[in-house]
Order: C-alpha cells, then sequence, then structure tokens
C-alpha cells in the first residue's frame, strides 16, 4: 500500500506537464515572442520607405542614453510617483475601511470598485474626460461651491487625477487581502500599548500590511510609467509621458526600431525596480517573511 502513491508519483508529474502545455504554448505565443521580436527591432534600422530592416547596431540605444528625452522620462517618473502617493492613500483608507467597519459588506464594497474594470479602459478615460470638461460636472459643483469654472483639462492634475481613477483598485485589492490575512484585534491591543491612534498604525497597522502596500504600489507605478491614454485624452502638450513617445516612434515618427529600443530599456527598468522592491521586502520580513520573492 506504501508503494501506491511513489508508483504514481511520475505518472502524475507528467500529466501535469501536459497540462500546463497549452497555458506555456499561450505565454509564448502572447508574450515571449513578440517581447522577442522587440528585442529584435531594437538592434534594426529602417528602410528608405520607413520600413524596419534586421540588423545589429547599437545606434537606438545611443538615442536612448543621450538623454533628448529625459523631460519625457522625468515628467512620467513625477505623475508615475504622485499617482501611486494618491493611490496609496486611498486604496489604504478603501482597504481598512472595508474590513474594519463594512464587516461581511466588505468584499461587495471591493466588487463595486473593481465592476468599473470590466469597461475598456479607453472608455472610462474619455468619460472622465467629459467630467473634466469647462462645463462638466466638476466644473458644475465647483461654480455652484463659487469656485469655478476652471481650466482642469490639459493640466498635470488632470493626468494624475486619471491615473488615479484609472489604477485605484489595482491598489486596493492586495491592500484589502494583506488586512484579510491580519488579526485585527492587534490593532485594538496596539491602541492599550501605545496610546495614539498614529503611533498604533506606525508600529501594528503597517507593519502587518507592508506586503500588501508595497505589493499595491508596484501594481499602480509600473503601469503608470507606460500609460499614454490617459496624458493623451486628458493631458496636454507640456503633460507627454514616455509612453506617448514611444508611441509616436511606432504610428507617427515612422522610427519603429528606436520605438523598439526605447520600450526595451523602460521593460529592463521595471524589471530593476521590481527586483529592488521585492528584495527589500525580503529583508525587512526576515529569512521567514518571504517578502514578494
Amino acid at each position: 500500500m506504501s508503494g501506491q502513491p511513489t508508483d504514481r508519483a511520475p505518472y502524475r508529474k507528467v500529466r501535469w506537464t501536459w497540462t500546463a502545455l497549452p497555458g506555456l504554448a499561450m505565454l509564448l505565443a502572447l508574450f515571449v515572442a513578440p517581447l522577442g521580436l522587440l528585442v529584435v527591432y531594437s538592434f534594426g534600422t529602417i528602410d528608405v520607405l520607413g520600413r524596419p530592416v534586421v540588423g545589429f547596431v547599437w545606434t537606438n540605444y545611443e538615442q536612448v542614453l543621450q538623454g533628448y528625452n529625459l523631460p519625457a522620462v522625468l515628467r512620467t517618473l513625477a505623475f508615475a510617483v504622485a499617482a501611486t502617493a494618491v493611490s496609496l492613500v486611498l486604496g489604504y483608507a478603501v482597504a481598512y475601511a472595508a474590513v474594519r467597519f463594512a464587516g461581511r459588506a466588505g468584499p461587495v464594497i471591493i466588487a463595486l470598485l473593481i465592476m468599473p474594470w470590466l469597461v475598456d479602459y479607453l472608455v472610462r478615460i474619455y468619460a472622465w474626460k467629459g467630467l473634466l470638461a469647462e462645463e462638466g460636472l466638476v466644473n458644475w459643483l465647483l461654480s455652484l461651491a463659487g469656485l469655478g469654472p476652471v481650466q482642469i483639462l490639459g493640466t498635470p492634475w488632470a493626468v494624475v487625477g486619471g491615473l488615479v481613477y484609472g489604477y485605484l483598485p489595482l491598489m486596493v485589492v492586495p491592500i484589502y487581502a494583506a488586512f484579510g490575512q491580519m488579526d485585527m484585534s492587534q490593532i485594538d491591543a496596539g491602541k492599550d500599548l501605545f496610546g495614539t491612534p498614529v503611533r498604533t498604525f506606525w508600529y501594528v497597522t503597517l507593519p502587518a500590511t507592508r506586503e500588501g502596500v508595497v505589493g499595491g504600489c508596484l501594481l499602480v507605478f509600473l503601469p503608470v510609467l507606460g500609460d499614454f491614454a490617459t496624458t493623451q485624452f486628458l493631458g496636454g502638450p507640456n503633460t507627454t509621458m514616455i509612453g506617448n513617445v514611444i508611441a509616436d516612434q511606432f504610428v507617427s515618427a515612422g522610427s519603429q526600431p528606436f520605438g523598439a529600443a526605447m520600450t526595451v530599456t523602460l521593460l529592463v527598468g521595471l524589471v530593476i525596480a521590481v527586483l529592488v522592491a521585492a528584495l527589500a521586502t525580503r529583508r525587512r520580513s526576515g529569512p521567514a517573511g518571504g517578502g514578494l520573492l
């Protein structure tokens, strides 16, 4: 009897291997192959007709490193940091309220927050454009309060607001999950031990939900770096992000190899950011914590 599980083990391993093949094939077809093609194009050139030609030159990466698009890069980093910070404050408050005060209604609140994601992102951003227009709902409310109308569209405030609106659920969900693994009685005990709510939050609540915070920040910060639709609909000439520059290379400028080199450079930066955040979380969590790795 004891030998049967051992005899079945190779069969189970083969069975699960075959089961994973469709997913692996889809991963290769939809992610690895396009990424490999992008890397190949990044070392190529364009012919007289503007078509990409496969080659092996470093010109595109040299142009990336020359810093002509440095203002767009710095602006993108500023927008990403601002959107992540605002999303963290709002998302943490929503997740805490859903766990602490909503009780069984907490999952319903999270579901309602996620429901707009069932609608295409471009449609949601276009609707946001209508809200922020000169005759939109926001300016109408400001006019009722005697504060408007004001110019919102085309400003950094509109871009950051749109980014927060678009990616806020990605911040709420991991923090809510972290709260779900926390014993909420620790907060009450922390109030007795530390006295003030601020000290309780700093020494009890935040450390217990740190991995959710780091995960949420990564889930918001990384896609914002590559976002181009938000600033295209809500921004103006002075709010161009690196995603817009890359999109222009492929669509209007006709320089696909340079756009591919910029994309690969951005992806490498994103991977480095993820690894640094994961290693930092792992060190803070200790050997037993595991962190994000």
